[in-house]
């Protein structure tokens, strides 16, 4: 299988087949509209404005699976994000990302790139030592382990790289201006 064979729900119900995203760049977020990293929405919204006329797409993917930090609607999710990151790119419907309910594309996504590292600084140190306290092996599992985890896929459909939430978003930009 590939990433083309995928889809996903959109806030109103539709199916979007990843199909029509064949040939782009894709950033595929989990992302939460009441946690600590939501201000990422702000780059978020930055690398789409920037390079979305040169084949970016971006697949933000609501998530409540963390600390229920994405409280209320679809349609509330996407309302907050406009107001107050005054985003351009779509919320998807809000999905699970790890357990027995998860998107068959992050159980495709967790193949393709497990967790690497939180990096070095103050806050990854926090996040690693959070999550160890809940499960000594959590580095060898492939969960997301929290929100804003990032997928980049490049224009043939691999994936290429996984971005913790902790990892800043500079690095991410960078992979994604290699493969435009």
């Amino acid at each position: 299988m590939s990433i083309y064979d995928y889809k996903v729900t959109k806030r109103n119900g539709e199916e979007l087949s990843l199909k029509e995203y064949e040939g782009k760049v894709i950033l595929v977020v989990n992302t939460a509209t009441g946690c600590g990293f939501t201000p990422q929405y702000a780059p978020i919204e930055e690398l789409y404005k920037k390079y979305h006329d040169k084949g970016l797409e971006i697949l933000d993917i609501p998530c409540n699976q963390f600390g229920e930090q994405t409280p209320g609607t679809d349609e509330e999710v996407h309302e907050f994000c406009q107001l107050h990151f005054n985003t351009t790119f779509d919320q998807m419907k809000k999905s699970d990302v790890n357990g027995e309910n998860e998107l068959p594309l992050y159980t495709y996504l967790k193949s393709k790139q497990g967790f690497k590292t939180f990096g070095e600084s103050k806050m990854a140190k926090m996040m690693a030592n959070m999550l160890f306290n809940l499960d000594p092996d959590f580095a060898k599992k492939s969960d997301i382990k929290w929100n804003f985890t990032k997928f980049v896929i490049d224009r043939k459909g691999e994936v290429v790289a996984r971005f913790e939430p902790t990892i800043e978003m500079e690095e991410v930009e960078e992979c994604i201006k290699s493969l435009l």
